[in-house]
C-alpha cells in the first residue's frame, strides 16, 4: 500500500468497477463491496435508457441497447491493480474477530487459518479456470448456471443473498457494540421506548444511513466503496500501533489447542476469506486474465499474513479477555483506539447501500417495463427500507457478534468459497481434469461440508445458549 497514493488506489479501484462486463442477472456480494456497486449502477442506467427509448452510453461504444445486451467495456486492470482490488475485497469485518478466534482455538489453530487461506486461494484459481471454459460467463451465477443449469444459478443467487443479509446483520451488531464507546458522553433515552442507550444510538445511526437506499444513481455514493477499504486498513494499522507504541504490556500465553472450540472458530476464519462472488469481476476486468492465478496467490498470501499477524498481536496483548471484536479490547484513552473505533463505526454506514445494490438492481428488472421511474424508485426505496429495518431488529435482538459471524461463515461462506467452486469446476472441466485433481476437489468438498455442518451445529447451539442466558437476566 505504501507504494500507491490514495489517488492511484482510487483509480485502480475504478478500473475494477467499470472494467467489467455486467449482465442482466449479475449479483455480487458483500463482502465484496465495490464491484457490486458499478454493476447495479450501470444496470439501472440501462433500464433508464430503455424506458426512455434513448441511446445508451453505458458502454464504450454508443449504441441502442435492450435489457439483454452487454456493456462492451474494455478490461484495464493490471496485475498490481487486480491484486489490490482482491485484497480490498477480502479485508473486512472478519479481521476484527481473528484475535478472538486464535485465543479460543489455541495458537495451533493458526494452521486452520492458513490452511483455509490456501484452500480458498485454490478455489479462486479454479473459478478462473471455469471462466476460461466459457467466455460468456461473467459472474458467479453464470458459473453456477454453466455447471448445473437454472438450478445452479438459483442456488448461487440464494447463497449470495443470504451472505449479504447475514453480513449486514453482523455489521449492524458491530455498529451497536462500538457506537457507545465512540459516543461515550452521550446518554440517549426515550421514556416510551424500551431501548437501551446503545440500541437507541444504533437505531439513529441506521436511520441516518437509510436514505441512501433510495438513491437510484449509485455513482453518487461510489466513494463509499473506497472509504470502506480505507477504514478496514485503518483498523489494522491502529491495532499494530497499539501493540508497538500503545503502552499495553500484555504478554499473555496462548493455549496450544482447544479442540472443542474449533468448530465455532472455523466459521470465523472462513468468513474472513469470503470474497469469491466478486472474483469473476476481477478476472473480467484484467488486461491479462492468464495472470489471475498469480493474482489469487499474491492476494491470499498477503491477507493471510495480515490476519495471522493481527491474530497473534491481539491474543498476546489481551489474552483470555480479548473481545470478539478487537476494537472493544483496546485501551479507551489511546488516540489509536479512538481512530479504530470511529473506523469500525463508519464502516457499516458505508455498507448498507452498497450491499443492497445488487438486490435492488434485480428488483427493478422484475418490475413491469411500463412502470414509471418514480414508481420504481418508491418500490426500490420502500423494499430496501423494510429490509434494513428487519436487519436492524434482528441485530438488536441477537447482539452476539461472534456467533452470528461464525454462523454466517459456517452456513453460507464456506459453501460459496469452498464447496461450490470445487463442484462447479468438476462439472464444467470434467474432461480435462486429472484423477488426482478430482480426488483433491472431492476431498475439499467433503472437508468443506464437514466444517460447515459441524460449525453450523456448534454455533447454533452457542447462539441459542446465549439467547437463553440473555432472557434469564
Amino acid at each position: 500500500m505504501s507504494d500507491f497514493s490514495a489517488t492511484k488506489f482510487g483509480r485502480c479501484w475504478s478500473s475494477l468497477e467499470f472494467g467489467k462486463q455486467p449482465q442482466r442477472n449479475q449479483v455480487v456480494s458483500e463482502p465484496v463491496h465495490g464491484a457490486q456497486l458499478a454493476a447495479a449502477a450501470q444496470s439501472a442506467n440501462c433500464v433508464t435508457c430503455v424506458e426512455g427509448n434513448k441511446v445508451c452510453k453505458c458502454g464504450k461504444d454508443t449504441q441502442v441497447l435492450n435489457l439483454q445486451s452487454e456493456h462492451h467495456a474494455k478490461a484495464t486492470s493490471s496485475f498490481t491493480h487486480s491484486v489490490i482490488n482482491m485484497i480490498g475485497m477480502l479485508i473486512g469485518l472478519g479481521q476484527l474477530s481473528t484475535p478472538y478466534a486464535l485465543e479460543n482455538g489455541g495458537w495451533s489453530s493458526v494452521f486452520l487459518l492458513v490452511g483455509l487461506g490456501v484452500m480458498c486461494a485454490y478455489t479462486s484459481h479454479i473459478i478462473g479456470k471455469c471462466l476460461e471454459e466459457d467466455s460468456s460467463s461473467k459472474t458467479y451465477q453464470d458459473i453456477g448456471q454453466q455447471a448445473f443449469g437454472a438450478k445452479g444459478r438459483i442456488i448461487a443467487s440464494t447463497l449470495i443473498y443470504l451472505e449479504i443479509f447475514f453480513a449486514l446483520v453482523s455489521y449492524t451488531i458491530s455498529l451497536s457494540d462500538n457506537l457507545p464507546l465512540v459516543l461515550s458522553g452521550v446518554h440517549a433515552h426515550i421514556s416510551w421506548l424500551p431501548l437501551s442507550a446503545s440500541q437507541l444510538l444504533t437505531v439513529v445511526a441506521v436511520l441516518v444511513a437509510l436514505p441512501t437506499l433510495w438513491l437510484r444513481d449509485l455513482s453518487s455514493i461510489s466513494f463509499l466503496s473506497f472509504g470502506g477499504i480505507i477504514m478496514s486498513l485503518l483498523i489494522f494499522v491502529t491495532i499494530a500501533c497499539t501493540a508497538a507504541f500503545g503502552g499495553v504490556r500484555g504478554n499473555h500465553s496462548i493455549p496450544l489447542l482447544q479442540l472443542r472450540k474449533i468448530p465455532g472458530i472455523s466459521g470465523l476464519y472462513i468468513f474472513s476469506y469470503a470474497g469469491h462472488i466478486v472474483f469473476p469481476n476481477i478476472y473480467t476486468a484484467m488486461k491479462d486474465p492468464s495472470k489471475f492465478t498469480k493474482v489469487s496467490i499474491a492476494s491470499f498470501t498477503t491477507v493471510t499474513m495480515l490476519y495471522t499477524a493481527l491474530a497473534f498481536m491481539g491474543a498476546k496483548l489481551f489474552g483470555p479477555a480479548v473481545s470478539s471484536q478487537i476494537t472493544l479490547s483496546m485501551p479507551p484513552h489511546l488516540i489509536a483506539t479512538k481512530i479504530a473505533l470511529w473506523a469500525t463505526v463508519l464502516t457499516p454506514m458505508t455498507k448498507y447501500a452498497l450491499e443492497f445494490a445488487p438486490f435492488a438492481s434485480q428488483l427493478e428488472h422484475k418490475l413491469p417495463s411500463t412502470m414509471s421511474s418514480r414508481a420504481r424508485m418508491v418500490i426500490r426505496g420502500s423494499v430496501g427500507s423494510i429490509l434494513l429495518l428487519v436487519i436492524l431488529a434482528l441485530a438488536l435482538s441477537l447482539p452476539y457478534f461472534e456467533h452470528v459471524l461464525s454462523l454466517t461463515g459456517s452456513l453460507v461462506s464456506i459453501a460459496i468459497s469452498l464447496i461450490f467452486p470445487c463442484a462447479f469446476y468438476l462439472k464444467i472441466c470434467w474432461r480435462q481434469v486429472s484423477k488426482p485433481t478430482v480426488v483433491l476437489n472431492g476431498v475439499l468438498i467433503v472437508l468443506g461440508a464437514l466444517l460447515g455442518v459441524v460449525g453450523t451445529i456448534s454455533t447454533s447451539k452457542a447462539l441459542i445458549q446465549s439467547i437463553q442466558r440473555g432472557h434469564s437476566l
